[in-house]
């Protein structure tokens, strides 16, 4: 499947890379000829213009001279060719350009072509393309000269169209080669980033596939006993309400652990989709900490597990140590921020409610508030510590991974955790514009450090 949507990725980028490069090559294609023939038609203007200037013009004195012009009341005039183009021809030659001159009625009378065969007069003093023989062609160029309002005769001036036709054919070669290979070069590069592009989501199918595994299975199980629990209930005919009592305490905690699951799934799917509405406000880490702490005591007291809270006072590096969960002192300045209390309490209660359930009897739970600074801004800094199993290098890889599943044997026996409660926790503090980090080794506990701002979602 993801071969296949890269294969089309890839031919889209080509495909879309070769209309432009096409349209750019036409374009410029037909811009440089366009400026070709423009130069060439300038260059026969200016011949004209030449020419023109330096005709002689003299009266036509000789009533059957092939030059006359019609009568007039004034007396006739007539352009004497030879020592007109005497020295235009050889002038013109240099620069490939042919001249021939018309008299008054059309008669080609004097023509630096020599073996083609003339073309018909054809007044035009914009510009055309013709045909002279087989295969040969001009651009040419036909002015009507007068003098006192008679005709004296037609001047054209021709260009060869191969110096149109030649760097065009050249181009055209040019193009198209460089076209071909930046089709080439684009249809590698597609091939490469489209292999980039195609990497989160392939990451991400991954990840749906283990979490739709892993969620089949939390799901599952806990449906399966409080379906076969429910059904014994109802089929007793003469229940035992001791025993009945048991199954619906087993039905009651499945069902909140079922709860607990679907409503994470339901932050996490919110939170992508930018349906959770923040409520910022300023909150006291110190006194959001202590009623977490106040709720996780008891589960730390069955386990026998010692909860520790050291605070830094306002005197740098002095700290304040309580073995209990409630803080007895007020809050200090230094510990506030501003953010949303409701997932501030969630982050903490993930973070701690991990500690106390990977650290085994006898452990510590170590929490350390202190003020620091984070990206040059003054911040909070949270460290939730234990003396648990600790995890391994590859479990810490994945460990903020929002849908990775923690290895089971980690868990106390009939306990069982969903692997969403360290990507909930780094999902609150980015969007807390905070840091968090995990320490961890096998054996000798976990560190997960949290850094937020004081500006918070506010800042």
């Amino acid at each position: 499947m993801f071969q296949a949507t890269r294969r089309r990725l890839a031919l889209w980028y080509t495909a879309v890379t070769a209309v432009l490069l096409l349209l750019f090559a036409s374009g410029f294609y037909l811009y440089v000829r366009t400026t070709l023939v423009e130069r060439v038609d300038d260059t026969l203007n200016h011949v004209v213009e030449i020419v023109e200037r330096s005709l002689v013009i003299e009266p036509d004195v000789g009533p059957d001279h092939i030059f006359a012009t019609v009568d007039t009341n004034d007396p006739p005039l007539r352009v004497n060719v030879e020592a007109s183009f005497r020295d235009n021809a050889r002038t013109v030659e240099d620069d490939h350009i042919d001249l021939e001159w018309f008299g008054p009625s059309g008669q080609l009378l004097w023509s630096t072509f020599t073996d083609l065969q003339p073309v018909p007069l054809h007044v035009n003093p914009a510009g055309e393309t013709v045909r002279v023989g087989q295969e040969t062609f001009f651009r040419q160029i036909t002015e009507r000269v007068q003098a006192d309002g008679q005709v004296l005769g037609y001047l054209r001036v021709s260009h060869p169209w191969f110096e149109v036709t030649k760097p065009s054919r050249r181009l055209i070669v040019d193009l198209a080669l460089g076209t071909s290979l930046m089709v080439g070069a684009v249809a590698a590069i597609g091939w490469l980033l489209s292999g980039i592009a195609m990497a989160p989501v392939r990451d991400s199918y991954q990840q749906l596939k283990q979490f739709t595994a892993d969620a089949s299975h939390e799901l599952r199980n806990p449906i399966a006993v409080i379906q076969t629990n429910a059904q014994v209930a109802l089929s007793d005919p003469n229940p035992d309400v001791e025993i009945q009592q048991r199954q619906f305490q087993v039905i009651e905690r499945l069902t909140r652990r079922l709860g607990r699951l679907v409503d994470d799934l339901l932050f996490l799917a919110r939170q992508e989709s930018g349906l959770i509405a923040l409520a910022p406000a300023s909150v006291s880490l110190e006194g959001l900490l202590e009623d977490v702490l106040e709720e996780q005591q008891v589960m730390a007291t069955e386990r026998q597990i010692a909860l520790r809270v050291n605070v830094a006072e306002d005197i740098p590096g002095k700290l304040r140590s309580k073995s209990s969960a409630l803080l007895a002192t007020p809050p200090t300045a230094n510990s506030r921020i501003l953010g949303d209390p409701s997932q501030l309490t969630r982050l903490f209660t993930n973070l701690i409610s991990n500690a106390v359930q990977y650290t085994p009897s006898g452990g510590t739970v170590t929490v350390k508030v202190k003020p620091t600074k984070h990206q040059g801004q003054p911040a909070v800094q949270v460290t939730v510590q234990d003396t648990g199993i600790g995890m391994d290098s590859e479990a810490i890889a994945h460990a903020f991974d929002r849908f990775y599943r923690a290895d089971p044997s980690r868990l106390r026996s009939g306990e069982q955790g969903t692997g969403l409660g360290l990507a909930i926790a780094k999902v609150i503090v980015d969007t807390h514009r905070g840091h968090i980090h995990l320490d961890s080794q096998p054996q000798a506990g976990t560190t997960v450090t949290v850094v937020l701002p004081q500006g918070g979602v506010g800042g």
